[in-house]
């Protein structure tokens, strides 16, 4: 048995003395509790890499062992708005339609798995809906779009997609595009925001549909935070001061501003996100199988597979944890308040990189555990959990 820990609780009156089973056990409610929103989660991309048909997309959501989301976890781990991400690759930015039939398509998919499980599952187009929903039982599947390419050159297509039901949109993805450039890509195409880019941070912020800054890059930023005349939010990024050339997370200034400005960053799990040496050693590991697969010849596809299979065996990744993660939201209370911070895992979308303890969605109550172990409130723990993405997302929802 550890020794007790001594933490003060919002809803409770007084100093409360905890062991460590009741402190996991105060985490498990307060999972169950409260409502937890999850900025990002790429279950629709995931099942069409599996191929799974857009009407059987509603049985694989009750149950998706392999990954890292399905119904009956996210009921134990206490998830009830997961923000389907609708994810368009680059490449579909050099397509004709610039991606459009490929987010129709995910779309349909968010909207088969309602439409099969209604019981379960519905639709989350505010947080208004998304607290019914909670009181009745059921999981919230509200859509982020990331990636703006498949506006094309018109942002007026922006209600197109706020009538399907999106309500952000990451302004890029891994290249730059129409709108502005990327923290992936070294071509700097825009300086920033393009003319187009700076139209349609005004048409969200006029439409009511919230900006995501994870994956554009400093330039970009710190245009968007200029010009928004809304909260922002960063739905999957997390804090560059633990991970210093990893520029795809934020810096401190940059995470100072977001508060500034009202918005919310949302931290991601991915144990790249979370740790240098997380990270130099998956890279290192990484160009080393490049090569060895490079200067292999193979059988067949099942030999490659086993090779590959070998080599993580025998290299396994420097995985990060649920403390980490906790660090990191920290850090990011440190430098603004309570307010500004919320939960963006990228669950089915940083493929094995997930850390201990939050190896998927049933894992929310891992986190919770070590946040109270910090000395965070259960108001502290509902406000990280959904109530400040639902104060920006109400505040964007009522437009100009």
């Amino acid at each position: 048995m550890l020794p007790l820990l001594i933490l003060v609780f919002g809803c409770t009156p007084k100093t409360e003395k905890l062991t460590e089973d009741k402190l996991q056990a105060h985490a498990a409610e307060l999972a169950q509790k409260f409502i937890i929103t999850d900025g990002h989660i790429d279950f629709p991309d995931r099942l069409g890499d599996l191929k799974v048909p857009i009407e059987k997309s509603g049985d694989k959501a009750l149950a998706d062992p392999e990954g890292d989301f399905d119904y009956e976890r996210a009921k134990r781990g206490g998830l009830d708005a997961p923000f389907m991400s609708i994810y368009i690759a680059s490449a579909y930015q050099k397509t004709k339609d610039y991606g459009k039939g490929h987010a129709d398509t995910l779309i349909a998919r968010v909207n088969a798995i309602v439409a099969a499980h209604p019981d379960k599952f519905a639709f989350g187009n505010s947080p208004k809906e998304v607290e019914k929903n909670f009181e009745e039982g059921k999981i919230s599947l509200p859509m982020g779009m990331e990636n703006g390419a498949p506006l094309g050159m018109d942002v007026s297509n922006l209600k197109y997609f706020f009538d399907k039901g999106i309500r952000y949109i990451t302004l890029t993805h891994g290249a730059d595009n129409q709108f502005c450039d990327s923290s992936y890509d070294s071509a700097h195409t825009h300086g920033g925001l393009s003319k187009l880019g700076v139209a349609l941070v005004k048409e969200m912020n006029r439409m009511g549909m919230m900006i995501d800054i994870s994956h554009v890059d400093d330039s970009t930023f710190y245009q968007v935070m200029r010009l928004s005349k809304k909260p922002c939010i960063a739905s999957h990024s997390s804090c560059r001061h633990f991970t210093p050339d990893f520029v795809r997370n934020m810096s401190d200034d940059m995470i100072k501003l977001l508060a500034k400005n009202g918005g919310v960053i949302q931290i991601n799990f991915g144990s790249g996100f979370l740790d240098s040496a997380a990270r130099s050693q998956g890279d290192k590991d990484k160009k080393a199988l490049a090569k060895l697969i490079a200067d292999s010849k193979f059988e067949n596809d099942e030999a490659k597979e086993n090779f590959i299979k070998q080599f993580k065996k025998e290299h396994p990744y420097r995985f990060s944890d649920a403390a980490k993660v906790a660090d990191h939201i920290d850090r990011a209370v440190k430098l603004t308040s309570i307010d500004n911070v919320g939960l963006g895992s990228d669950y089915d979308g940083v493929g094995d990189s997930l850390p201990e303890g939050l190896k998927d969605v049933s894992g929310y109550p891992n986190l919770i555990y070590e946040l109270l172990k910090r000395g965070y409130s259960d108001e502290d723990i509902e406000k990280i959990c959904s109530k400040n993405v639902f104060r920006v997302w109400n505040e964007v929802l009522k437009g100009e």
